[in-house]
């Protein structure tokens, strides 16, 4: 044990937030906490760190472990460049490096017992030296400059013209250079793109140290954490397994817990209409036994009823009007600001109820891109064209639409004076506004409550083709839930910008890539896009090296290398290279969707066969002759039929 809570409960004035928090971290331990915005956990990791003092409980560290913290709002005011920054973390091999070319230079002029004391001291260095991974210190600074986004030329810029954003990745840098015991991190992916965050990810998975994070980027979470600390209601409860194993077993552990609420709540009610019936006899001996049955009531250890997750305020909307089949098409397009070009040649084509990611890098122009298709910022050069009865809705994050002094209610109602007040209320409800809340100002409200206020209004819109800009922002996980419930209920379009990958994987239908200055599609969700990233990227783009400046419009859906600009670049025969590389990605999507129905087959066909398994083991039908026959029969027959399919399955996959 490196690291532990013993019944750690904390208070802000009447308000308790930690209730009898209990846990310990081992060695490699990869520990993710959850909960709602609010619920204490950046609170949890200040108490774990020892910033705040002020709590009851205990916190039990290891003898001399280094505990180090990335926070959401780190104070950065660095004085060097990028890589000098970075060096601060390995100084002490700095210094010892430095020490080692002190000593060899001395060795030069010294003799006997003089030589073999420098001797013996330089040798213990140099072994402490090596054990510290002094000689590849360099290679290790860049490899985490390159795994946070920041190229070569980056290297030499001074920290103060960077970003917010890129200030913080280098705090995140200095922090896993200086490999403490333990390391906390509060959001870390808030300002990373998704490569850095794959990065990050591999990092923190193999890292020989215990991390404790909080975020609410679930697939991160997914992949790096082997246990749970769930917050909920001040309370703590551990799960040993990663996301998707807390996710499975908080529903059965919420029903468990519903269920055993309900049970002594029916006893309860059973004991009180008995008391009642008692006493209303208005005898000696019914009095006393009522009296004496009361007594027992009150010695129960009655059970909390456990939070619910809203889903009754859960719902499905559908747009007033239905647009036609073409919803939105753009040719052409080019924005620059300056001599920094984001693209040109740009195309996209997006049609009725699709539900569209558009991902890319930090600066490649997913937002402007998305602006313009909005008309909310001016295009350089090319066309946007929206289909027959198309409403346009856009959700940005700065929640423009907000008037900061109104309330809730009236934010809403003013909106939509159609909609009566307990409309109104429900509608907020889904989005976790309930109670008091309703009535609070806009201008009091967080960054991500102001953001679930902006959602909400243009769910109810009009609009039937949605364009959002990082919808997921500031929002918790329960959020989070409800709004991707809402946009897979939706039958109209969406086109959304978004780092959330989870998210993508539960709403996308397609993924659009904004890469090299080319948009690419990819059918499906996030992890179809990871699976075939590369492949389609080539097929659809060609081994062009002009990929990024020579793009034009097909109107598949996504975009291509002009075929000009590429017979001008190679030589080669554009018109067939294209019409080659069409054919060999709908052989592709082909090859893809044959797999996938193998596969779903291949699933029934197994599922069926353990259920005649059962039955045939089941020594009730032991003396059912006509059912064992038939059984066997289709057992066999499965068994020849699934042979059949791994040999196609095994045919597919070689291509």
């Amino acid at each position: 044990m490196i690291l532990a809570c013993q019944n750690v409960s904390k208070s802000f004035g009447e308000t308790q937030v930690l209730k009898n928090i209990n846990f310990h971290i081992e060695e490699k331990d990869k520990l993710a906490i959850v909960g709602v915005n609010g619920a204490g956990k950046t609170t949890l990791l200040r108490i774990l760190l020892g910033e705040d003092k002020h709590y009851e409980g205990t916190v039990v560290r290891a003898k001399d472990i280094r505990i180090g913290y990335l926070s959401q709002h780190q104070d950065i005011s660095f004085q060097n460049t990028v890589y000098q920054e970075m060096e601060q973390a390995k100084g002490y091999l700095i210094r010892m490096e430095q020490r080692l070319r002190e000593l060899e230079e001395e060795m030069k002029h010294l003799e006997g017992e003089e030589l073999e004391k420098v001797l013996e001291t330089y040798n213990r260095l140099s072994t402490r030296y090596d054990r510290e991974n002094g000689y590849a210190y360099e290679s290790e600074i860049t490899g985490v400059l390159k795994g946070l986004g920041f190229a070569e030329s980056d290297y030499d810029r001074d920290i103060q013209s960077l970003s917010g954003g890129q200030k913080m990745r280098i705090a995140l840098g200095q922090l896993l250079l200086s490999h403490p015991d333990v390391i906390l991190l509060d959001e870390p992916t808030n300002h990373l793109d998704m490569p850095s965050i794959s990065w990050l990810e591999g990092f923190l998975s193999g890292y020989p140290g215990a991390v404790i994070v909080v975020s609410h980027d679930r697939l991160f979470i997914d992949r790096v954490s082997n246990q749970i600390l769930e917050i909920e209601l001040g309370r703590s409860t551990l799960y040993r397994g990663n996301y998707s194993y807390y996710r499975e077993h908080r529903e059965k552990k919420r029903q468990d817990e519903m269920k055993a609420y309900l049970n002594q709540q029916a006893e309860i009610k059973h004991e009180e209409d008995v008391i009642r019936k008692l006493k209303q006899f208005n005898r000696e001996k019914s009095i006393k036994r009522a009296e004496s049955r009361e007594k027992m009531l009150d010695k129960i250890d009655r059970i909390e009823k456990p939070q619910e997750l809203n889903a009754e305020m859960r719902f499905s909307l559908t747009p007033v009007t239905e647009s036609g089949e073409d919803v939105l098409f753009a040719e052409h397009l080019k924005k620059a600001y300056g001599d920094n070009k984001l693209f040109e040649e740009l195309g996209i084509d997006i049609k009725r109820g699709e539900h569209v990611a558009l991902i890319g890098g930090n600066g490649t122009g997913k937002t402007t891109l998305l602006k313009i298709l909005a008309r909310k910022l001016s295009k350089d050069a090319g066309t946007v064209t929206l289909g027959a009865r198309v409403r346009m809705g856009y959700f940005d994050q700065e929640n423009q639409d907000l008037s900061m002094d109104k309330t809730l209610f009236e934010e809403m109602s003013d909106a939509f004076p159609e909609m009566n007040n307990t409309r109104i209320r429900n509608v907020l409800a889904a989005f976790l506004f309930t109670g008091d809340k309703v009535f609070q100002k806009i201008g009091d409200l967080s960054g991500g409550e102001r953001g679930r206020v902006s959602l909400a209004k243009l769910m109810l819109s009009p609009a039937n083709l949605l364009l959002l800009d990082e919808p997921t922002n500031h929002l918790d996980i329960p959020s989070k839930e409800i709004l991707e419930d809402a946009i897979r209920s939706y039958t109209g379009t969406v086109l959304y910008v978004s780092h959330d990958r989870y998210f993508i994987n539960q709403t996308a239908t397609r993924v659009l890539e904004l890469r090299h200055k080319v948009l690419t599609s990819y059918p499906g969700n996030y992890d179809d896009f990871e699976e075939n990233r590369d492949k389609l990227f080539m097929l659809q783009n060609g081994n062009n090296p002009y990929a990024d400046t020579n793009q034009s419009m097909t109107r598949d859906g996504f975009s291509i290398v002009s075929t000009e600009s590429y017979a001008r670049e190679t030589g080669g025969n554009s018109k067939e290279e294209y019409l080659q590389r069409k054919e060999a990605y709908a052989a592709e999507r082909k090859r893809a969707s044959d797999l996938r129905k193998l596969e779903k087959q291949i699933a029934q066909a197994e599922e069926e066969l353990d259920q005649i398994s059962s039955k045939l083991n089941d020594p009730a039908n032991g003396t059912n002759v006509a059912l064992l026959t038939e059984m066997t029969n289709r057992q066999q027959e499965l068994e020849e039929q699934l042979l059949e399919w791994y040999e196609a399955v095994e045919d597919k996959q070689r291509g």
